[in-house]
């Protein structure tokens, strides 16, 4: 199943607080980006993050799921309508991402 673009822009508006969010569309699902650093994505119309310390630690009872067959689990994020954690979660996640590599 593919996500819907009205999900994709329902986070997109959630995460507005941020700049530099970027997004890019792939087999029917959306990889999002922070200052060019690969954070999370929409998958199923469920918005999953890396496991990184800082999610784990911020969404301690947060469920692992697998963004489609054959990947790495990632962090559900249930609380998409509070905008401030939402912030703080991104930001928390980029500090702990290696260096993007130039695409």
């Amino acid at each position: 199943m593919a996500s819907s673009k009205d999900y994709l822009e329902f986070i997109l508006e959630q995460l507005s607080g941020l700049n530099e969010i970027t997004h890019r569309s792939m087999m029917g699902e959306y990889i999002l980006y922070y200052r060019g650093k690969v954070f999370g994505g929409i998958y199923d119309d469920r918005f999953l993050v890396k496991p990184t310390k800082s999610a784990k630690t911020m969404m301690p009872d947060a469920d692992m799921e697998l963004p489609y067959e054959g990947a790495k689990e990632m962090i559900l994020v249930d609380d998409v309508d509070d905008r401030e954690f939402l912030r703080e979660l991104v930001e928390a996640i980029y500090e702990e991402l290696p260096a993007s590599k130039k695409r």
